[in-house]
Protein backbone atom coordinates (compact mmCIF):
# COMPACT_ATOMS: atom_id res chain seq x y z
CA UNK A 1 0.00 0.00 0.00
CA UNK A 2 2.14 2.49 -1.56
CA UNK A 3 1.79 6.47 -1.03
CA UNK A 4 3.70 9.76 -1.18
CA UNK A 5 3.89 11.34 2.41
CA UNK A 6 1.67 13.60 3.40
CA UNK A 7 0.99 17.08 1.37
CA UNK A 8 0.23 20.24 2.96
CA UNK A 9 -3.02 21.01 3.74
CA UNK A 10 -3.44 23.89 1.69
CA UNK A 11 -2.21 22.16 -1.03
CA UNK A 12 -4.49 19.58 -0.88
CA UNK A 13 -7.18 21.99 -0.91
CA UNK A 14 -6.36 23.60 -4.14
CA UNK A 15 -6.12 20.13 -5.44
CA UNK A 16 -9.58 18.87 -4.47
CA UNK A 17 -11.17 22.33 -5.15
CA UNK A 18 -9.86 22.69 -9.18
CA UNK A 19 -7.56 19.59 -10.69
CA UNK A 20 -9.35 16.83 -8.89
CA UNK A 21 -12.92 18.56 -10.27
CA UNK A 22 -10.96 19.04 -13.89
CA UNK A 23 -9.23 15.49 -13.69
CA UNK A 24 -12.64 13.75 -12.57
CA UNK A 25 -14.83 15.48 -15.46
CA UNK A 26 -12.37 14.80 -18.55
CA UNK A 27 -11.45 11.10 -17.56
CA UNK A 28 -15.30 10.42 -17.19
CA UNK A 29 -16.02 11.50 -20.25
CA UNK A 30 -12.97 9.35 -21.87
CA UNK A 31 -14.06 6.45 -19.67
CA UNK A 32 -17.34 6.68 -21.31
CA UNK A 33 -15.87 6.30 -24.89
CA UNK A 34 -14.24 3.24 -23.92
CA UNK A 35 -16.69 1.62 -21.13
CA UNK A 36 -19.83 2.85 -23.60
CA UNK A 37 -20.65 -0.35 -25.82
CA UNK A 38 -19.62 -2.53 -22.66
CA UNK A 39 -22.17 -0.78 -20.33
CA UNK A 40 -24.47 -1.34 -23.20
CA UNK A 41 -23.90 -4.95 -23.59
CA UNK A 42 -24.14 -5.54 -19.40
CA UNK A 43 -27.48 -3.54 -19.33
CA UNK A 44 -29.15 -6.10 -22.04
CA UNK A 45 -27.72 -9.25 -20.37
CA UNK A 46 -29.32 -7.91 -16.41
CA UNK A 47 -32.82 -7.42 -18.48
CA UNK A 48 -32.37 -10.61 -20.12
CA UNK A 49 -31.36 -12.39 -17.13
CA UNK A 50 -33.54 -11.48 -14.10
CA UNK A 51 -36.61 -9.84 -13.41
CA UNK A 52 -36.05 -5.73 -12.08
CA UNK A 53 -34.47 -2.85 -13.50
CA UNK A 54 -31.06 -1.99 -15.19
CA UNK A 55 -30.19 -0.21 -12.08
CA UNK A 56 -29.44 -1.63 -8.74
CA UNK A 57 -32.70 -0.09 -5.84
CA UNK A 58 -30.02 0.75 -3.16
CA UNK A 59 -30.50 2.80 -0.05
CA UNK A 60 -28.95 6.33 -0.57
CA UNK A 61 -25.15 6.88 0.47
CA UNK A 62 -23.61 9.19 2.70
CA UNK A 63 -21.46 11.78 0.93
CA UNK A 64 -18.99 15.03 1.43
CA UNK A 65 -19.85 16.36 4.48
CA UNK A 66 -22.48 14.16 5.50
CA UNK A 67 -24.57 15.01 2.55
CA UNK A 68 -27.03 11.48 1.20
CA UNK A 69 -26.81 11.33 -2.63
CA UNK A 70 -28.52 8.72 -4.74
CA UNK A 71 -25.58 6.15 -6.09
CA UNK A 72 -25.88 4.71 -9.70
CA UNK A 73 -25.06 0.80 -9.90
CA UNK A 74 -25.85 -2.03 -12.68
CA UNK A 75 -28.19 -4.48 -10.29
CA UNK A 76 -26.29 -7.10 -9.34
CA UNK A 77 -28.60 -9.50 -7.06
CA UNK A 78 -32.55 -9.46 -6.96
CA UNK A 79 -35.37 -7.09 -7.39
CA UNK A 80 -35.43 -5.30 -3.94
CA UNK A 81 -32.21 -7.38 -2.10
CA UNK A 82 -31.66 -4.46 -0.04
CA UNK A 83 -35.48 -4.24 1.68
CA UNK A 84 -34.94 -7.99 1.75
CA UNK A 85 -32.19 -8.14 3.40
CA UNK A 86 -33.44 -6.36 6.31
CA UNK A 87 -37.36 -6.83 6.34
CA UNK A 88 -38.02 -10.33 5.42
CA UNK A 89 -37.93 -12.65 8.59
CA UNK A 90 -36.27 -15.76 6.91
CA UNK A 91 -33.46 -13.95 5.97
CA UNK A 92 -32.84 -12.38 9.77
CA UNK A 93 -29.48 -14.27 10.62
CA UNK A 94 -28.19 -14.01 6.66
CA UNK A 95 -28.38 -10.18 8.00
CA UNK A 96 -26.66 -10.50 11.33
CA UNK A 97 -24.09 -12.19 9.42
CA UNK A 98 -23.72 -9.33 6.99
CA UNK A 99 -23.48 -6.66 9.67
CA UNK A 100 -21.06 -8.70 11.87
CA UNK A 101 -18.73 -9.29 8.20
CA UNK A 102 -18.47 -5.79 7.96
CA UNK A 103 -21.20 -5.00 5.90
CA UNK A 104 -20.25 -7.69 3.21
CA UNK A 105 -21.39 -11.39 2.67
CA UNK A 106 -19.35 -14.12 1.47
CA UNK A 107 -21.76 -16.21 -0.06
CA UNK A 108 -24.77 -13.72 -1.05
CA UNK A 109 -28.00 -16.10 -2.03
CA UNK A 110 -29.35 -12.62 -4.09
CA UNK A 111 -26.55 -12.67 -6.32
CA UNK A 112 -28.10 -12.89 -9.67
CA UNK A 113 -25.52 -14.75 -12.06
CA UNK A 114 -24.68 -12.13 -13.90
CA UNK A 115 -24.35 -9.98 -11.08
CA UNK A 116 -21.33 -12.90 -9.61
CA UNK A 117 -19.01 -11.79 -12.71
CA UNK A 118 -20.19 -7.21 -13.03
CA UNK A 119 -19.30 -7.72 -8.91
CA UNK A 120 -15.70 -9.41 -9.68
CA UNK A 121 -14.96 -7.07 -11.56
CA UNK A 122 -16.22 -3.96 -10.61
CA UNK A 123 -18.12 -3.75 -13.56
CA UNK A 124 -21.71 -3.08 -11.37
CA UNK A 125 -19.38 0.34 -10.63
CA UNK A 126 -19.44 1.96 -14.12
CA UNK A 127 -22.83 3.50 -13.43
CA UNK A 128 -20.88 5.73 -10.94
CA UNK A 129 -19.08 7.55 -13.47
CA UNK A 130 -22.68 9.54 -13.72
CA UNK A 131 -22.17 10.11 -9.78
CA UNK A 132 -18.70 11.67 -11.07
CA UNK A 133 -20.09 13.78 -13.69
CA UNK A 134 -22.99 15.67 -11.49
CA UNK A 135 -20.52 16.35 -8.48
CA UNK A 136 -21.94 13.57 -5.72
CA UNK A 137 -18.13 11.41 -5.96
CA UNK A 138 -15.07 11.89 -7.43
CA UNK A 139 -13.27 9.08 -9.33
CA UNK A 140 -10.72 8.46 -6.68
CA UNK A 141 -11.71 9.01 -2.90
CA UNK A 142 -13.18 6.94 0.07
CA UNK A 143 -16.08 3.95 0.72
CA UNK A 144 -19.83 5.41 0.11
CA UNK A 145 -21.44 4.33 3.56
CA UNK A 146 -24.75 3.50 3.81
CA UNK A 147 -26.49 5.68 6.52
CA UNK A 148 -27.12 2.39 8.72
CA UNK A 149 -23.44 0.72 8.08
CA UNK A 150 -22.02 3.85 9.25
CA UNK A 151 -24.10 4.58 12.40
CA UNK A 152 -23.66 0.94 12.78
CA UNK A 153 -19.69 0.15 12.32
CA UNK A 154 -19.52 3.53 14.75
CA UNK A 155 -20.73 1.83 17.44
CA UNK A 156 -19.02 -1.35 17.38
CA UNK A 157 -15.29 0.24 16.52
CA UNK A 158 -15.95 4.26 18.84
CA UNK A 159 -12.66 4.48 18.07
CA UNK A 160 -13.35 5.30 14.62
CA UNK A 161 -15.63 7.89 14.88
CA UNK A 162 -12.60 10.92 14.40
CA UNK A 163 -11.65 8.77 11.48
CA UNK A 164 -14.95 9.24 9.90
CA UNK A 165 -15.26 12.80 10.23
CA UNK A 166 -12.26 12.81 8.67
CA UNK A 167 -13.57 10.74 5.38
CA UNK A 168 -16.20 12.65 5.19
CA UNK A 169 -14.44 15.69 4.46
CA UNK A 170 -13.84 14.81 0.56
CA UNK A 171 -16.28 13.09 -1.83
CA UNK A 172 -16.44 9.29 -1.96
CA UNK A 173 -14.92 7.76 -5.04
CA UNK A 174 -15.57 4.51 -7.67
CA UNK A 175 -12.01 3.48 -6.47
CA UNK A 176 -9.64 4.57 -3.46
CA UNK A 177 -6.96 3.27 -1.28
CA UNK A 178 -9.01 0.50 0.16
CA UNK A 179 -9.89 -0.78 -2.78
CA UNK A 180 -6.62 -1.32 -4.05
CA UNK A 181 -5.70 -2.34 -1.10
CA UNK A 182 -8.02 -5.66 -0.46
CA UNK A 183 -11.52 -4.62 -1.16
CA UNK A 184 -13.75 -6.63 0.83
CA UNK A 185 -10.73 -8.51 2.82
CA UNK A 186 -10.66 -5.68 4.91
CA UNK A 187 -12.94 -5.40 7.69
CA UNK A 188 -14.26 -1.38 8.83
CA UNK A 189 -12.02 -0.69 11.50
CA UNK A 190 -8.86 -0.83 8.95
CA UNK A 191 -10.76 0.45 5.85
CA UNK A 192 -11.53 3.44 7.50
CA UNK A 193 -8.01 4.13 8.96
CA UNK A 194 -6.72 3.91 5.10
CA UNK A 195 -9.34 6.36 3.84
CA UNK A 196 -8.29 8.54 6.07
CA UNK A 197 -5.00 8.07 5.24
CA UNK A 198 -5.95 8.98 2.12
CA UNK A 199 -7.36 12.11 2.88
CA UNK A 200 -4.19 13.08 4.72
CA UNK A 201 -2.25 12.43 1.80
CA UNK A 202 -4.26 13.04 -0.82
CA UNK A 203 -2.44 14.64 -4.24
CA UNK A 204 -2.76 14.40 -7.68
CA UNK A 205 0.31 11.80 -7.81
CA UNK A 206 -1.42 9.34 -5.37
CA UNK A 207 -4.69 9.35 -7.25
CA UNK A 208 -2.81 8.93 -10.37
CA UNK A 209 -1.31 5.95 -8.43
CA UNK A 210 -4.42 4.29 -7.65
CA UNK A 211 -6.20 5.03 -10.86
CA UNK A 212 -3.10 2.91 -12.20
CA UNK A 213 -3.32 -0.08 -10.13
CA UNK A 214 -7.43 -0.13 -10.43
CA UNK A 215 -7.83 -2.31 -13.79
CA UNK A 216 -5.37 -4.78 -12.62
CA UNK A 217 -7.97 -5.49 -9.23
CA UNK A 218 -10.92 -5.21 -12.00
CA UNK A 219 -8.98 -7.92 -13.55
CA UNK A 220 -8.59 -10.14 -11.09
CA UNK A 221 -10.97 -9.29 -9.16
CA UNK A 222 -9.11 -9.68 -5.83
CA UNK A 223 -10.79 -8.65 -2.83
CA UNK A 224 -14.29 -9.02 -4.36
CA UNK A 225 -17.60 -10.58 -3.04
Amino acid sequence: MYMHQQSSPLRGQIYQRFTKRLMDVVLSLVLIIIFGIPAIIIAILIKLSSEGPIFADVPERIGQHGRRFKMYKFRSMVQNAHIMLRTDPQLKELYEEYKKGSYKLQNDPRITTIGKFIRKHSLDELPQILNVLHGDMSLVGPRAYYPDELENQQNEYPHAKKLVNKVLSVKPGITGLWQVSGRSEIHFDERIIIDARYVERISLINDFIIIARTPLIMLTGKGAI
